[in-house]
């Protein structure tokens, strides 16, 4: 694996992450009726952006020093995948 394969993987594996956790214990405006005059109920009534980025960095790390050990040792290959044969020698 390049280290720009490694790079990507470890983005999307961060970007799928957070859609993940966002949800995670959001209380909302409504929630704790405190509605702020021009916003949407559904807004996060306190939102710490700190706190959920490094959550979702060490879940990466983990989930993608998985993936990438994986990748590297060739227990899966792309070949693990072809159910059709149409990666198999003509």
């Amino acid at each position: 694996m390049s280290i720009t394969s490694a790079i990507v993987l470890f983005a999307v594996t961060w970007f799928l992450t957070m859609f993940v956790v966002l949800p995670i214990r959001l209380r909302t405006q409504g929630d704790e009726d405190d509605i702020v005059e021009g916003t949407h109920a559904g807004a996060p009534a306190d939102f710490r952006l700190g706190r959920t980025m490094l959550i979702v960095t060490i879940i990466t790390v983990v989930l993608w020093g998985l993936e990438f050990a994986v990748i590297t040792s060739g227990v899966i290959s792309v070949r693990d995948f072809d159910w059709f044969g149409r990666m198999s020698p003509r």
